[in-house]
């Protein structure tokens, strides 16, 4: 299982994400609360990572990975 993009549907409380191989098949789909978000994202490998377009994609973008 090798993840190459990883989708995140922003919200308040509870993120959902979404992971696919190179095929396009999903090899991931998760609900993650807000603590949880920057420690998941530090165990993935290098992906591409999308996000919708507005005010918190570009917090949750600066936001540094949480130290493993």
């Amino acid at each position: 299982m090798k993840i190459t993009t990883v989708g995140i549907d922003l919200a308040k409380h509870v993120f959902q994400v979404h992971g696919v191989d190179e095929q396009g098949n999903t090899v991931l789909r998760k609900q993650l609360k807000r603590d949880q978000l920057s420690v998941f994202m530090a165990t993935l490998p290098p992906c591409r990572v999308g996000m919708e377009a507005c005010g918190g994609a570009h917090h949750w973008a600066r936001k540094p990975p949480a130290p493993e």
